[in-house]
């Protein structure tokens, strides 16, 4: 049977255009606050909902969403949290896809069956666990898969010829191509290299291919849209969760509405790729 993820992107291929996969972090700056900025997304032009789960080691992530996962941990936010906020998301939203993004301890130490039964109950669509290499599939991503749930992978820069296989052998849904060596949001990404990056991962798979971390502008996903089947957008949704709260915790504006702006913007970008490119 066919994902919500499967769905979209066979819905936006009919589209003609790239997907908009956006991240932020639950519980960032509180509970009720980032519901409702999830709640925002789908109508300010996000396709697929990447859900982070605040944790206290994010090795891969840059100073901005360590900051907000470091928000979310002092508001009390926890995993139980992060899967009672999609639930809730998904009582007035059915279709957008929501793909949730962290770290394996937490889920280690939750349990993996009782995490999958209860992910599957919260609408979870997909995993990306950056730090279980595929090595460790038999962890959580055989299990995922067995439960219904897409396990997407990353794959960088480094990840050579020799490497790819491996690393696309169980993943499903999409494959998340980082788009430089080094943590989230720390630089911008060489564009002009990630359309070959794109055609060589497509070599190996028919999986749809989204390339992240650094894009920041609709110019730049306008761009990596061109060559890439979705463009993930996470550090400059945060940092704009970020730019509201002042340094004693209270809001200067609403981030739901800031973020809301930010993405309606990225998602111009995006929607002009295929169509400027049918013209």
């Amino acid at each position: 049977m066919a994902s919500r993820i499967d769905r979209k992107f066979a819905a936006l291929k009919a589209e003609g255009r790239p997907a908009l996969v956006t991240y932020f972090m639950g519980g960032d700056p509180d509970y009720d606050t980032s519901l409702k900025i999830m709640k925002a997304l789908p109508g300010s032009g996000s396709d697929i909902i990447e859900l982070g789960v605040p944790f206290s080691d994010p090795m891969a992530d840059g100073p901005a969403i360590q900051a907000a996962g470091l928000r979310a941990l002092k508001k009390g936010m926890s995993l139980t949290k992060t899967l009672a906020l999609a639930a809730s998301f998904r009582e007035s939203d059915n279709t957008t896809p929501i793909v949730l993004m962290g770290y394996y301890n937490p889920i280690y130490i939750y349990g993996v069956d009782r995490f999958l039964k209860d992910a599957v109950a919260s609408g979870i669509d997909g995993l990306i666990i950056v730090d279980l290499p595929p090595e460790m599939d038999a962890e959580l991503c055989i299990p995922a898969i067995k439960a219904g749930i897409n396990f997407i992978r990353l794959a960088t820069p480094t990840t050579d010829e020799k490497r790819l296989p491996k690393v696309l052998q169980n993943t499903s849904g999409f494959v998340y191509y980082v788009s430089m060596n080094g943590i989230t949001g720390s630089a911008l990404p060489d564009t002009s290299k990630v359309a070959d990056a794109v055609k060589r991962i497509k070599e190996h798979t028919d999986l749809p291919v989204v390339v992240g971390f650094g894009v920041k502008t609709a110019e730049q996903a306008k761009v990596i849209g061109m060559a890439a089947d979705g463009v993930v957008v996470g550090t400059a949704i945060v940092n704009a969760v970020a730019n509201t709260i002042r340094p004693d915790g209270s809001l200067v504006a609403d981030p739901a509405e800031a973020v809301a702006t930010m993405v309606q913007g990225l998602s111009s970008g995006v929607r002009a790729v295929r169509l400027a490119a049918a013209e």
